[in-house]
């Protein structure tokens, strides 16, 4: 039996996956963080919805986020790059996180993943 469980470490927020030789933040812990932030007007993550270009994390556990929104008049255009701060931020590992929004390639919903567009109805 292959155990593909991430490492984790105790955080005060409970157990956080970690990379235990680097002691950097994996990929997967921060996607899920990430995921957490959902659009207010779209039930929906952001990550599902492909609003997250690139995740970068440097050896030192710095991650660089670079994020897009639905429209350039987005509403909610200076919270959702707080939040996915934030959540990052909440992540073992992480001693800081950049969010960069992005426009380029513009964001479409042929960006979503299978998922999304089940929950939207969007075939």
């Amino acid at each position: 039996m292959n155990d593909t469980t991430p490492p984790t470490v105790w955080t005060p927020d409970g157990e956080k996956p970690v990379d235990l030789e680097s002691g950097l933040p994996s990929e997967d812990a921060l996607i899920e963080a990430i995921s957490t932030v959902h659009d207010p007007e779209i039930p929906v993550n952001i990550y599902e919805l492909g609003l997250i270009y690139a995740i970068e994390i440097a050896d030192d556990g710095a991650v660089k986020v670079e994020m897009t929104l639905t429209a350039p008049a987005c509403p909610s255009a200076q919270e959702l790059p707080e939040q996915v701060q934030q959540a990052v931020l909440g992540v073992a590992g992480v001693t800081k996180c950049d969010v960069e929004t992005v426009w380029d390639p513009p964001w479409d919903p042929s960006r979503m993943t299978e998922e999304a567009r089940l929950q939207l109805n969007m075939f």
